[in-house]
């Protein structure tokens, strides 16, 4: 199982990666990870900053399954 886990997160980064070569392509159509996060950071609903609570949610999701032992 802890194997299989591994290979899942190694394929998911893979992709990342293999995506952002792409992004940064000339000529490419597909944002940077940068531009991406860029975008979320400034999503707002009736002045509410969603954006940045969701980016805060997943680190505080990160943190709290990989980093707190």
């Amino acid at each position: 199982m802890r194997s299989a886990s591994i290979a899942v997160y190694a394929s998911v980064l893979a992709m990342v990666v293999g995506l952002e070569v792409a992004a940064r392509r000339p000529g490419s159509r597909v944002p940077t990870l940068g531009e991406l996060c860029g975008f979320v950071m400034r999503l707002r609903l009736r002045r509410v900053p969603v954006g940045r609570i969701a980016v805060l949610g997943f680190w505080w999701w990160v943190g709290w399954h990989f980093l707190a032992r």
